[in-house]
């Protein structure tokens, strides 16, 4: 299962708390981790070694986790957005999420969603995000 995260800079420390929360299910040995340079640097730091740090958001991070996306290789995105602020990088955060829903791909933006996926993996005991065929 791979699985991007990614914040915003007010959402940095919320992500990092839940990750931090589903600390087991982000170690198990079929989780792959991709983020964003801040992000991965601050997830990295709680010991994890599973993760591939990319640029940052505003560097290409973004793209780069797109592009990773169309070519199959991401399951889910937790990309928890800061809705109230504006962002240089506009552009790459809504080819992203226009990307998750052009691939079918699960995607979370804040805590509460995705704490109910992280639920529903656990619960399913499936090891990878459920993929609906495309018509």
């Amino acid at each position: 299962m791979n699985i991007a995260i990614i914040a915003h800079d007010n959402k940095k420390a919320e992500l990092t708390f839940f990750v931090k929360t589903f600390f087991h299910f982000f170690t198990r040995q079929d989780c792959n981790l991709f983020a964003t340079g801040n992000t991965g640097r601050s997830v990295e730091k709680m010991g994890i070694s599973n993760i591939t740090i990319l640029q940052s958001g505003p560097m290409g991070g973004d793209a780069q986790i797109a592009a990773l996306l169309v070519e199959g290789k991401i399951d889910i995105v937790f990309f928890f957005i800061d809705p109230l602020d504006s962002h240089p990088h506009e552009v790459d955060v809504h080819m992203l999420l226009r990307l998750c829903n052009v691939h079918n791909i699960t995607l979370a933006t804040n805590k509460a969603t995705a704490t109910h996926i992280i639920h529903s993996i656990l619960a399913s005991n499936i090891s990878t995000s459920p993929k609906i065929p495309q018509s």
